[in-house]
């Protein structure tokens, strides 16, 4: 039986290595948690979630509940662990995070196929050209790899920063000025604790927020933020109202004190079965401690709240993945290195994990002598793959490469077009699953 070498144990790094596995590889995972701590991670269990506890929609019709969708039907260990630690969450999947990190350990360190290393690798150079190796190890990799990685590939380091929400103790809210609801309805009653703010108190936080102190992001001559996780802070620099067009938007939501709808409102998920914390939706930030405190007791409900964790804001790293990566995911330098998760320049943890199983089959099915298999742009996952595989660099220069979530934009138009935009998703969704199943029966073969 051949060897695999999976380095992280992320979200990505664990699909990776389970589904090798499955497919008769035996795997050895590295994982230099608990050994070698990150600035965000707070345990050494795999698959710990270091920002939200949310995997975004779960509706069928969007393109995050597509992906869920296709990872499920390849049996991925990342969904089934976020099924078995769900907590109610509306029309999204949010999970438990402590249960979630530790289905997710027991499972990998039950499958007889997977051995786990806690050690730091410092060098994927140092590795027999021969080895297959997964390099899994996320926006967080080690200073050490990431410099010999960057030594390997020729060139700069790419990066953005990320942000991440506080979490306040639930016994520190006041309850009578919050309501529970989620927009529209969805969901259960209890999925989202809604604080209302009228006009003058969203104003008294928006002046109190624009003019916080933050933590300077040191050692970088700029501040490359993805969208998709902008501090609370920048968003609110663009404008008066833009929050209230964004997170704090009240849309979908009537107090039932005075049957009317918020000017604005902060929305806080629970981050665990027991509804003991919560976490402060779209509300990632890099002020300071202290600001934090100030600013975030201005909001009705949370004048006593109690900081189980601050916001905070890290550099992620990724790769310019156009310019070095074949299209199974393998270095065009360093053939039996393959590069999964958010390293690519995947932004998400639905979209890490996805990299993550594609290297699985990918790197299994190489040592077990099959053919390669490759999903269709016209799946999530495999719209993904052309993401970060099919804007090539020119003249040898970076290319304009930037991470991206999955969106319904990476996939190819309908060959007829539909007008009724919830007729065009459905239709979209229907192709992507049809080619999607095809190729997980191929590559399961």
């Amino acid at each position: 039986m051949s060897e695999l070498y999976v380095i992280g144990g992320g979200l990505s790094g664990a699909e990776a290595a389970y589904r090798a596995a499955e497919l008769g590889v035996r795997v050895t995972l590295c994982e230099m948690r608990p050994e070698k701590m990150t600035e965000a991670h707070k345990t050494g269990l795999l698959g710990e979630l270091v920002c939200s506890n949310s995997l975004r929609s779960d509706s069928p019709d969007s393109a995050h509940g597509l992906i869920k969708l296709e990872l499920e039907a390849a049996g991925s260990l990342i969904m089934a662990a976020a099924r078995a630690t769900a907590v109610p969450a509306g029309g999204c999947l949010a999970v438990d995070r402590n249960l979630f990190s530790e289905f997710i350990t027991a499972k990998i360190m039950a499958h007889p196929n997977i051995k786990i290393v806690y050690a730091e690798v410092a060098s994927i150079s140092s590795f027999n050209p021969e080895a297959a190796v997964i390099l899994a190890t996320g926006p967080l990799t080690s200073s050490t790899l990431a410099e010999d990685l960057q030594k390997c590939l020729g060139g700069q380091s790419l990066y953005f920063y990320d942000a991440i929400s506080p979490i306040i103790d639930a016994e520190s809210i006041d309850y009578d000025k919050a309501f529970f609801a989620s927009r529209y309805g969805k969901g259960g009653p209890e999925d989202y604790l809604n604080c209302p703010m009228n006009a003058e108190e969203y104003n008294l936080f928006y002046n109190s927020l624009i003019n916080a102190d933050k933590v300077s992001v040191r050692n970088f001559e700029d501040e490359k933020v993805f969208e998709g996780c902008m501090p609370i802070e920048v968003m609110a620099g663009r404008g008066v109202d833009t929050l209230r067009f964004g997170p704090l938007k009240p849309v979908g939501l009537t107090d039932p004190r005075n049957a009317a709808a918020p000017y604005a409102v902060i929305q806080l998920r629970a981050e665990n079965t027991e509804k003991t914390s919560y976490n402060l939706v779209g509300c990632q930030t890099r002020m300071k401690y202290a600001d934090q405190q100030d600013v975030f007791r201005l909001v009705p409900g949370l004048e006593k709240a109690e900081f189980l964790r601050y916001g905070s804001i890290h550099r992620n790293t990724y790769i310019d993945s156009p310019r070095h990566l074949n299209k199974d995911l393998t270095l065009k330098s360093m053939p039996n290195i393959y590069i999964a998760g958010q390293i690519t320049g995947v932004e998400g943890y639905l979209e890490s994990t996805a990299m993550g199983l594609l290297a699985g089959i990918y790197a299994g099915r190489r040592l077990r002598g099959l053919a390669a298999v490759y999903p269709s742009r016209f799946t999530a996952c495999g719209s993904l793959v052309e993401h970060i595989t099919g804007a090539a660099a020119e003249g040898g220069k970076p290319s304009n490469f930037q991470p991206s979530n999955i969106n319904f934009g990476l996939l190819p138009p309908l060959s007829v077009p539909i007008r009724d935009k919830a007729k065009k998703r459905q239709a979209v969704v229907a192709r992507a699953l049809t080619d999607w199943e095809s190729f997980i029966a191929e590559s399961y073969r």
